[in-house]
């Protein structure tokens, strides 16, 4: 294979040079340009030679990297991603990736650009750092099968580091708050979802996905094995997000009463109806005929009962923290809290929970005390 160089301008340089045939015979050539000194030219020329004779050129396109990322979105993504998460990458690429870069060819995206893109976001100061890193991580996978499929011939993303992104920090109750929110509560048709999301600590797709033969009242004990997550085209039962996420935890005192009542009153209103006793598989907060609800519409009503009951001005996810702070703050053992809030190591839970620890080193030191004491 030869090539040949041209100048185009004070620092602009065009290669031309023979690529491989194709399969009728035909000789083929590419261009590229290459701005900067004419060494900087002999070495891209000699890269793509090299290549060539390596089996490892990559056909020059004008595929723009939106059009990339639409094919990878709708075919390849799907393959490995949730249906939710889905929604989420189609969202960053268009509202994050596309406007910026969505115009490049995919084969001239340099980390150059990249570095630009990071830059320009956090100047427009409109999003987060780490909506930035979830975009990024979007364009790294859409590049990463790009070059795993030899369109381009690296992954620039994988190169250039988003930026940092600060722990996000989420409200919880105090033990006094969780005591006051759940007597506020007292009688409304949230309290016993509440009573569960606080005395369990579990996801909000997962209470949602609850049916009655996963609790045991009499053992105190529920089952965690199914999420409901909601997606644009329905609901869709799913594992719980970790492989630890299945798993079987106790029941506080206040979650079973709170059970017992409910299904007290739910069968009375299914007798009511003339719908009979109530299915083991029936939904625990599920519809009165047996559908699921909407892990959403949890959040909705949660936010509605805070500000008709003025409650703390904690989301719902803020009650799974409420359980794993209050766990902590009583002195339960990390591998405990990680088993019950279905975390895929107790390492994992120690890093989102390490700023309740920070007293921890003066314990150590009182422990000592007491031992040659």
């Amino acid at each position: 294979m030869t090539g040949t160089i041209t100048r185009r301008g004070k620092q602009s340089w065009r290669l031309k040079y023979d690529i491989p045939r194709d399969e009728s015979g035909e000789r083929r050539i590419a261009y590229a340009t290459v701005n900067g000194t004419r060494k900087d030219a002999e070495k891209e020329l000699r890269a793509k030679l090299s290549a060539i004779d390596r089996g490892v050129h990559v056909d020059p396109t004008r595929e723009t990297l939106a059009e990339f990322l639409d094919f990878w979105l709708e075919t390849v993504a799907p393959q490995t991603v949730a249906p939710k998460a889905l929604e989420r990458y189609r969202g960053l690429a268009r509202n994050q990736i596309k406007p910026y870069l969505g115009t490049m060819q995919l084969q001239k995206l340099r980390p150059a650009h990249v570095d630009r893109w990071h830059h320009t976001l956090v100047s427009e100061g409109k999003i987060s750092n780490r909506t930035i890193r979830h975009a990024h991580a979007v364009l790294s996978g859409a590049l990463g099968h790009a070059a795993k499929t030899e369109i381009v011939e690296r992954n620039v993303a994988a190169i250039i580091k988003p930026p940092k992104a600060d722990k996000p920090t989420i409200a919880s109750l105090t033990e006094s708050q969780m005591t006051e929110t759940l007597a506020k509560l007292d009688g409304h048709s949230f309290y016993p979802i509440a009573a569960v999301a606080i005395g369990t600590g579990a996801r909000r797709g997962e209470i949602a996905g609850l049916i009655w033969s996963d609790i045991d009242l009499d053992a105190r004990t529920v089952t965690i094995q199914r999420s409901i997550e909601q997606t644009m085209a329905g609901l869709r039962i799913k594992p719980p997000k970790t492989m630890a996420g299945k798993r079987t935890i106790s029941l506080p005192a206040i979650a079973v009463d709170a059970l017992r009542q409910h299904r007290h009153q739910t069968l009375e209103l299914r007798m009511r109806l003339g719908m009979g006793t109530l299915p083991s598989d029936a939904p625990v907060f599920g519809k009165i005929e047996g559908g699921w609800s909407r892990p959403y519409s949890f959040s909705d009503r949660w936010r509605d009962v805070v500000k008709s009951r003025n409650l703390p001005k904690i989301t719902f996810h803020g009650l799974r923290h409420s359980h794993a702070s209050a766990l902590i703050a009583k002195g339960v053992d990390i591998v405990t809290v990680s088993h019950r809030l279905g975390h895929q190591s107790a390492a994992f839970t120690l890093a989102t929970y390490s700023h309740l620890f920070s007293d921890s080193d003066s314990k150590v030191a009182a422990a000592i005390d007491a031992v040659f004491s």
